[in-house]
C-alpha cells in the first residue's frame, strides 16, 4: 500500500469511525481496520475469527482496491 492509500485508509479508520476491509498480500487474510500507528506505519485490524493482528502498510491492500483477475 503506497503512502498516498495508507494516510487515507487511517483517515477514514480514525476520523470517520470506518472498518476498512484489508486483505494481507503475504497471508490471504482478511482484516478490518480499528487504528493506525503513523510512526511505524502499521494497521490494527480485527480478523474474521475475532483475533486481533497489526500489519505494516506493505503487506496489505484495500479489499476495494485490489486488481481484478
Amino acid at each position: 500500500m503506497n503512502n498516498f492509500n495508507y494516510d487515507k485508509v487511517c483517515y477514514r479508520t480514525e476520523q470517520q469511525d470506518e472498518n476498512v476491509a484489508l486483505r494481507n498480500i503475504k497471508t490471504g487474510e482478511i482484516g478490518f481496520t480499528f487504528g493506525c500507528t503513523n510512526s511505524g506505519e502499521t494497521i490494527q485490524v480485527k480478523l474474521a475469527n475475532g483475533e486481533l493482528d497489526t500489519w505494516s502498510r506493505d503487506e496489505c491492500v484495500e479489499v476495494a482496491s485490489e486488481p481484478k483477475p
